[in-house]
């Protein structure tokens, strides 16, 4: 989990995986949207996205195609959703009180 989470933290990591979320694509065809950045970075940021299991690549010749492996996440999204999950169960209780301490009132003024 903590590979796909430091993967995750660059923004380049992340633009490339909403590009090969729903196709796959070539090296190339990735590199172009990066005009800012240098072929040889983009590469090793694929190399980083590979190792934390987050691309697959398969190899055509010379060519290379990245897809998005989501199983590589899944790990780290259960521990999101946990956190949240936890967060919003507090936040819940913390309203549910906050209400019945409300509406306790709202009964005294009524008598």
């Amino acid at each position: 989990m903590d590979e796909a989470l430091r993967a995750v933290a660059d923004p380049t990591r992340r633009a490339i995986l909403v590009l090969v979320r729903d196709r796959e694509v070539s090296a190339g065809d990735i590199a172009r949207h990066f005009s800012d950045i240098s072929r040889p970075a983009v590469s090793q940021h694929l190399r980083i996205l590979v190792a934390a299991g987050l691309l697959d690549l398969r190899r055509a010749g010379n060519r290379r195609f990245y897809r998005l492996r989501p199983e590589g996440l899944a790990e780290a999204v259960t521990f999101l959703e946990t956190m949240w999950s936890a967060s919003l169960g507090r936040l819940k209780d913390a309203a549910e009180r906050q209400e019945r301490a409300h509406t306790g009132e709202d009964d005294m003024r009524g008598s």
